[in-house]
């Protein structure tokens, strides 16, 4: 049985911060992402995801509350938890740049492996209690903000007492990412006292990862992605998008193309009877720890890689472009 995560960087806009939009509005657009008198954000995620019997696993970053105080982020916990589904820690250390008082004597990073040793303990310790104080169930898991995360970060995690991370995106390693892991594993494995659950992915060409995000994924790569590993036997396959993929680039208007993929996913997940839902709470505490196997990707084809990049400069055209309406 392969556990399927499909995982949800929830966070407020650190852009939209910087250009004086107000909390209510950043929420708005950037969690619940209303757009045109509709939410296509985490409320509609979870609908999608309950419709279909599975679980989400939202990774919500709690630094805005060094900005705006803690009490948004109660009813977004609520929300989660309350059908089920799991909070995990998610962190965006450009936030530090507007905390009314830093927790690391006013120091700035853009990610959180930009930072000491000790300077993580103190921003990662932070989070989860910011995260557990707004209702959510002990924090066990984390992915870095922009995959920004090094090796310190998995000792830090360790040093905190969380189990289990996921910022090792292969496409992001040597760039944002720099933990010192293998780009070709895919299943689970044992860091600096971490549990390391990587992104999954396919190969949508000779020596290329294409990860498995809503937005950089076609329909037809989720599903070859999905049926390889359920056929081989992984432990899990680990999906990204983020609280406000569903929109457009400036957040104006839904983006039907990628809705569309995200129903796609959980109507596929739903049909196979070797994928089962699940979150970092329903994974085996040794999951890391087996004896490894051999396992492997979906090798490129032309066809289905050509058909995604003829489908995104469709989207693109029809949901990006400011005078066409949506």
């Amino acid at each position: 049985m392969t556990a399927l995560l499909i995982t949800v960087d929830t966070e407020l806009s650190a852009s939209l911060q910087q250009r004086g939009v107000d909390l209510d509005d950043n929420i708005r657009r950037s969690i619940w992402a209303e757009a045109q008198g509709q939410a296509h954000g985490i409320g509609w995620q979870m609908d999608m995801l309950d419709r279909h019997g599975l679980k989400g696993v939202f990774f919500l970053d709690p630094l805005p509350a060094l900005v705006h105080g803690a009490d948004f982020l109660t009813p977004i916990v609520t929300a989660i938890v309350e059908r089920g589904h799991e909070v995990q820690m998610h962190i965006h250390t450009e936030w530090l740049a507007w905390a009314k008082e830093s927790p690391v004597g006013g120091r700035q990073g853009r990610n959180i492996g930009d930072f000491t040793l000790a300077d993580q303990i103190v921003l990662l310790g932070l989070a989860r209690q910011l995260l557990e104080q707004a209702g959510a169930p002990a924090i066990t898991a984390f992915r870095a903000g922009n995959f920004g995360a090094n090796d310190d970060t998995l000792r830090a995690l360790a040093a905190i007492g969380l189990s289990w991370d996921s910022s090792v995106n292969p496409a992001y390693l040597g760039h944002d990412c720099h933990i010192d892991a293998d780009p070709g594993e895919i299943g689970a494995s044992r860091l600096h006292g971490i549990s390391e659950l990587p992104v999954s992915g396919i190969s949508d060409r000779p020596g290329r990862f294409r990860p498995a995000q809503i937005c950089a994924m076609s329909a037809a790569e989720m599903r070859a992605g999905l049926r390889h590993a359920a056929q081989e036997g992984h432990d899990a396959f680990v999906i990204v998008t983020h609280s406000f993929e569903m929109l457009s680039r400036d957040r104006q208007r839904p983006n039907g193309a990628v809705k569309a993929r995200f129903v796609a996913l959980c109507r596929e997940a739903a049909r196979l009877p070797q994928i089962r839902g699940a979150g970092f709470h329903d994974l085996p505490d040794d999951l890391a720890d087996r004896a490894g196997r051999s396992l492997t990707r979906v090798p490129p084809s032309r066809l289905r890689t050509g058909l995604r990049i003829a489908q995104q400069a469709w989207s693109t055209w029809r949901y990006e472009h400011r005078l066409v309406p949506a």
